[in-house]
């Protein structure tokens, strides 16, 4: 897949149903680091991704025609967002980057952080959620994929 130079970020999050409406909320960290600006107009890419249970979610839909987004987890609205993911559950992902110790990264919804010990940026993995925190999990390797399958 070709990526534009133009690209201004990449990060995951759940399409949610407002009134007559689809909504994808951009994480705040990606405006307070002076990538995007309230007052502009951006072009929105929507690509597939793996749901929890291993089988390709469909929320681009085809030419124009919607489909239904999965339902979003239930939450009061004054309280900060749970983590997207729970421990014992599985996901395919890509892995994004490298962090400092040399542990795969990953983004999930709303740009949460998954920390992928023994992986590569590149790979695509099958993984397991072993330990959620507030503002990031970390998971184990459970099988590695190619692009093909």
């Amino acid at each position: 897949m070709d990526i534009s130079d133009q690209l201004r970020c990449l990060f995951s999050a759940e399409v949610e149903t407002r009134d007559d409406s689809y909504v994808i909320d951009v994480p705040a960290r990606e405006l307070e680091l002076g990538e995007l600006r309230e007052d502009e107009t951006y072009r929105v890419a929507i690509f597939r991704s793996s749901s929890t249970d291993g089988e390709t979610a469909d929320t681009s839909g085809e030419a124009g025609e919607a489909t239904t987004p999965q339902p979003t987890r239930d939450r009061d609205p004054s309280s900060p967002p749970s983590p997207p993911v729970d421990e014992g559950e599985q996901r395919t992902v890509e892995i994004e980057d490298t962090g400092d110790q040399g542990d795969g990264l990953t983004r999930v919804e709303r740009g949460f952080v998954v920390i992928v010990p023994d992986a590569e940026e590149g790979e695509r993995v099958r993984i397991e959620i072993a330990d959620v925190q507030e503002n990031v999990a970390f998971a184990d390797v459970v099988e590695r994929l190619s692009y093909y399958d």
